[in-house]
C-alpha cells in the first residue's frame, strides 16, 4: 500500500522543489543584498525593537497585502490573460517571500515566543523533515540538482562559445 503514494509524493516533490528552487535563486538574492543595505540600518534595528506580538504582526503584514495576488493572478490566467497572470503571481510570491524570509531571520527568537507560532513552525517543521525523509522526496532533490548542474553547463558551455565567437570577430 505504501508503494501507491511513491508517484504522488515523487510529483509532489519535485514541482515543489523545482518552484522553490526557482524562487529561491530570486529571493535568497535579494534577501542578502537588502540585508547588506546601510540605508535599511535603521529599518532592521525598528524591526528587532519590538516585541515578540508586534513581530507577529509585522510577519503577518505582507500575507495580508500579498496573498490576494494568488487569486487575482489566477483570474488573469482564467481570462486567457497569460503573461499579466504570470507577472503579477511571481512578483507578489517573490515580494511575499523575500519580506518574510527577512523579518523570519531578524525575530525568529521573538515569533518563536508565541506558543501558537512556535506549535504551528514545529508542526510545519515535523511535516517538512517527514517529506524530506521519503525517498521519493530525496529521488526529487537529486533529479532537480542533475538538473540544474546541466543548465550550469549549457550555460557555461554558450557563455564560453559567445566570447570565442566574439574574440574570432574582433581578430
Amino acid at each position: 500500500m505504501a508503494r501507491v503514494w511513491d508517484t504522488p509524493v515523487f510529483l509532489v516533490a519535485t514541482v515543489y522543489f523545482t518552484i522553490d528552487a526557482l524562487f529561491s535563486t530570486v529571493t535568497g538574492p535579494i534577501t542578502a543584498w537588502l540585508s547588506k543595505k546601510g540605508w535599511l540600518e535603521r529599518i532592521r534595528r525598528w524591526v528587532t525593537s519590538l516585541g515578540p506580538y508586534q513581530s507577529f504582526a509585522l510577519f503577518a503584514v505582507p500575507v495580508i497585502i500579498l496573498e490576494p495576488a494568488k487569486p487575482v493572478s489566477a483570474y488573469l490566467l482564467g481570462t486567457g490573460h497569460f503573461l499579466p497572470g504570470a507577472i503579477v503571481f511571481i512578483a507578489a510570491e517573490v515580494l511575499k517571500l523575500t519580506v518574510i524570509e527577512r523579518l523570519f531571520q531578524l525575530n525568529k527568537k521573538k515569533l518563536l515566543s508565541i506558543p501558537l507560532f512556535a506549535w504551528g513552525y514545529g508542526y510545519w517543521r515535523r511535516m517538512m523533515d517527514f517529506l524530506e525523509s521519503t525517498s521519493a522526496w530525496r529521488t526529487s532533490r537529486r533529479v532537480l540538482a542533475e538538473a540544474l548542474e546541466r543548465i550550469r553547463n549549457l550555460k557555461s558551455r554558450l557563455r564560453s562559445r559567445f566570447n570565442s565567437v566574439r574574440a574570432n570577430r574582433l581578430n
